[in-house]
């Protein structure tokens, strides 16, 4: 028990510490989690045998597919079809064949070089979709083709370990006199002790494997609501918990029984449970314990790697890490050309994958145990596929890198030529421009639209509504549209750097021109007093208003009341906002600024009385 205390102690203080550090520092999480395990690993030697914490840390990995399969409706899983077979499928085909050849190359046999070439054309799941998840970047073409491959590949895992053992080569491994491969490959065959297909004839097989599937999605259908029902009924919210941990555990343990991956299990009932009520119940129990096993995968990852090895032969072992990072970005590069990924979203694609993934680890197990692999080439694909790994939180730093120096493809090409000019000028056509620009055509005034996103210009053509391509913080553009005789400019922009910026450009020119323009926040509020703007519309700020009147409508205030008090905070907010400008400073955030915060507290105070004022006077007055 003093054991099993100390070595969670040491692994909960190792994330503690070194992913706040790893995450302030920019490097992410995932980098965080893979350095903290080599300290308390290989540096530190504070915890050792981490490879049976690390089946049990892999349930992270199925539970992040179960909560993506949640997000995924089948629809929309039968859409991704094309990436599925095509980007992936030859993602995997390609890199396999490639690797291959390079390991007979190195005089390997085909069986053993086949082998290495399954292994290396995996990518890792976990460190994927866990960075591209932290930084917002799932819904992009990149980020969504990386999770087609990602998939394909979870799902090309079954056939591979079909085929491992028709590659057995004559001779099996020996293992090293430090046992190392002991350590880091443990016997397959201790964590399958039950099986439902062991033993039968491989038409048996298949139809044991179709009926689990077959179950999981039909339970999925006609049994999750009775049985969260019958939960909702005791009124307790860890029996929510318990039950989300058994629908995943339960999955992956019926899945293992028939030899098929848990996370293809838990991923097939996720997109199940996607139409289902309950699904973003279920997303929210799971979360926590997803996080937590994901990082203690990493931890053991970095904690697993063995520089011994990696000591022996350094330059081998970092070249072959390298070599494999360069070969499979160079067939990504070119698939994702192939498949219409440009700029961006192609150095996200490519640079994304470009790793090994935490299969490799079963694959190499399982092939050492087939005799498919020799115990010292074993050794190094360990740690090749480690190193990989940790390198992979730093090819996104340079993604990041890259996708900063990138200009959009719209600004490469030439601005329209504007022939048209009006008392209205509206900069940015978003949804935000969009109305202001409906409403003020439809009241029977003309408008000069301006935006700077060429897709949208085309959209809006194609809806009747005439706009100019550029950048509308360009003077000549700003001329052209007639910023000199236009009565009002309205700033619609969704950067609030460039809409501060034309609007401190616009006053100079024009101190008689009437600007209003579109604010992210309060901060930008503040900013854009200070460059002169007559009137600035908060993004939320009148949805929000309208949403607090309807709460005060449904507890117990009539619609007058409800309306009164919605116009009191109104006039109030701006006048506070005024007040406040007075005493920010650009320089300090806000929760430093003792005279801010001051102010804040007592204008906060001054509202609560207007609003009661408001209230009593209506109460009061004759009806």
């Amino acid at each position: 028990m003093q054991e099993f205390l100390f070595q969670a102690s040491v692994y909960l203080m190792a994330a503690v510490i070194a992913v706040p550090i790893a995450s302030r520092l920019g490097l992410g999480s995932v980098l965080g989690y893979l350095l903290a395990g080599i300290v308390i690993g290989p540096a530190l030697g504070l915890v050792s045998h981490t490879t049976d914490l690390q089946h049990f840390a892999e349930f992270g990995v199925v539970m992040m597919l179960f909560i993506i399969g949640l997000e995924l409706e089948p629809r929309a899983l039968w859409d991704m079809r094309h990436k599925l077979l095509g980007l992936g499928g030859l993602q995997i085909v390609v890199t396999t064949v490639l690797v291959m050849f390079a390991a007979m190359a190195l005089g390997y046999v085909w069986q053993t070089s086949l082998a290495v070439g399954f292994i290396f054309a995996l990518s890792s799941t976990a460190i994927v979709l866990q960075t591209l998840s932290e930084k917002g970047l799932m819904q992009t073409s990149g980020g969504r083709s990386a999770f087609s491959v990602l998939l394909t590949q979870d799902i090309a895992v079954i056939p591979i370990l079909v085929l491992l053992p028709l590659l057995a080569v004559a001779q099996g491994p020996t293992l090293a006199a430090d046992g190392s491969i002991q350590r880091n490959l443990p016997e397959a065959d201790s964590h399958a002790t039950m099986s439902l297909v062991e033993g039968l004839p491989g038409w048996g097989v298949t139809l044991v494997t179709l009926g689990a599937i077959a179950a999981i999605i039909l339970a999925g259908i006609y049994l999750s609501r009775p049985i969260f029902r019958y939960i909702h009924a005791a009124h307790l919210r860890e029996m929510y918990t318990a039950l989300a941990l058994l629908i995943v555990l339960g999955i992956g343990f019926l899945m293992l029984l028939v030899g098929l991956s848990p996370a293809l299990g838990t991923f097939l009932a996720g997109v199940v449970l996607a139409n289902s009520e309950f699904r973003h119940e279920l997303e929210s129990d799971i979360e926590p314990f997803k996080g937590l096993l994901l990082g203690l995968f990493f931890i053991t990852v970095g904690a697993g790697i063995d520089f011994n090895v990696l000591l022996r032969s350094p330059a081998e072992i970092i070249g072959l890490a390298v070599g494999v990072i360069l070969l499979k970005s160079a067939v990504l590069y070119g698939l994702g050309r192939a498949f219409g990924l440009r700029r961006r979203d192609q150095w996200l694609f490519t640079l994304g994958l470009a790793q090994a993934g935490e299969f490799g680890f079963v694959l190499i197990s399982f092939s050492l145990q087939l005799h498919v692999l020799p115990t010292p080439l074993a050794e190094k694909l360990l740690l090749v596929v480690a190193l990989s790994m940790l390198i992979t939180p730093l090819l996104f730093i340079l993604y990041d890198w890259l996708s900063k120096r990138m200009k959009d493809t719209s600004e490469d090409k030439t601005p329209d030529e504007i022939d048209e000019q009006g008392p209205v000028i509206i900069a940015g056509i978003g949804r935000f421009g969009q109305i202001v620009n409906r409403m003020v055509r439809s009241a029977g005034f003309k408008t000069v639209v301006l935006d700077h996103d060429l897709r949208t210009i085309q959209l809006m053509r194609r809806f009747g509504v005439k706009g100019f391509f550029g950048d509308p913080t360009r003077p000549e553009l700003l001329h052209a549209a007639g910023l000199e005789t236009a009565r009002v400019l309205v700033i619609a922009l969704d950067n609030p750097a460039a809409a501060t910026k034309l609007c401190g450009y616009a006053r100079r020119l024009r101190p008689d021109l009437h600007i209003i323009v579109r604010a992210r926040d309060r901060q930008h509020v503040y900013q854009l007093y200070k460059v002169g703007a007559d009137d600035i519309v908060r993004e939320l700020f009148d949805s929000s208003l309208r949403a607090g009147r309807y709460v005060l409508e449904n507890i117990g205030l009539s619609e007058w009341e409800a309306a009164q008090a919605e116009k009191t905070f109104f006039h109030h907010d701006r006048y506070a906002v005024r007040e406040l400008a007075k005493v920010w400073d650009p320089n300090r955030a806000t929760g430093e600024n003792d005279a801010y915060v001051a102010r804040t507290i007592e204008l906060e105070k001054e509202l609560e009385i207007a609003l009661m004022t408001a209230l009593d006077t209506q109460n009061e007055s004759p009806s």
